[in-house]
């Protein structure tokens, strides 16, 4: 017997949304050296980011 926690995937797509923006809301410690890793996002997936 198969047991599912979520009945499709919008609703694990919802859960990992609400899970995100709560994480978000108590997160107040800045990134450290945010550019240097948007820089190396940008150059192993500048297909993928979008700035």
């Amino acid at each position: 017997m198969s047991h599912r926690l979520f009945p499709n995937d919008q609703a694990a797509l919802k859960a990992i949304f609400l899970a995100i923006s709560n994480i978000e809301n108590k997160w107040t410690v800045p990134i450290q050296n945010w550019g240097m890793i948007l820089q190396q996002f940008l150059i192993k997936f500048e297909e993928r980011c979008r700035i």
